[in-house]
């Protein structure tokens, strides 16, 4: 009996012990349980004894291309003399670029360029050029979709490199059916 107690009172023991949400052992226990730093705390994890760290001094994010000319008038004119598009000249890329151009510059430009979009007639915004009006090229449309121009904002952050490149062959196609 008292042998019977004894082996009961250590499995009890164990059995307490025991939680099914967690392994008993953990190999690599922050594999499991992340450490969560706050940022710009102390931490011991870094030389410089700072949790928040900036990228290596010369990388480049993953997926990211530079852009060599700078957000003025004359990179503006050096892009419109020289930059060319990396893109073939397709109807696929075209028809991609319309279908961009009908989301994010119809409103304003019009469904064919001449200026005349939704909010041009509503009068929220006034004086939108027409394509025909304008001397411009696939780099200077990349431009101003790279950094945007007067009272145009920037659609980097909405359309990636090979969209914009497609919005510019979009937007000279319909420069030429205006121009015809």
């Amino acid at each position: 009996m008292k042998k019977l107690g004894c082996i009961l009172f250590v499995s009890l023991m164990l059995s307490s012990c025991f939680d099914a949400s967690k392994p008993n052992y953990q190999y690599f226990p922050n594999m499991y349980e992340a450490v969560g730093y706050e940022t710009y705390v102390e931490s011991a994890a870094f030389a410089n004894g700072i949790a928040a760290q900036l990228p290596v001094e010369g990388t480049v994010a993953r997926g990211w291309a530079p852009y060599d000319y700078p957000d003025t008038n004359e990179g503006y004119e050096d892009a419109k003399s020289n930059l060319l598009s990396p893109l073939e000249k397709s109807e696929a890329h075209r028809a991609e670029g319309k279908e961009l151009y009908g989301v994010y510059c119809a409103v304003c430009h019009g469904s064919k360029g001449d200026g005349q979009g939704i909010l041009m007639k509503r009068e929220k915004f006034l004086g939108i050029p027409s394509y025909a009006d304008r001397e411009i090229t696939e780099g200077s449309i990349y431009h101003v979709l790279m950094y945007g121009k007067n009272a145009m904002g920037s659609h980097a952050g909405q359309v990636s490199a090979t969209e914009r490149w497609q919005i510019a062959q979009h937007v000279m196609y319909l420069r030429n059916e205006l121009t015809k």
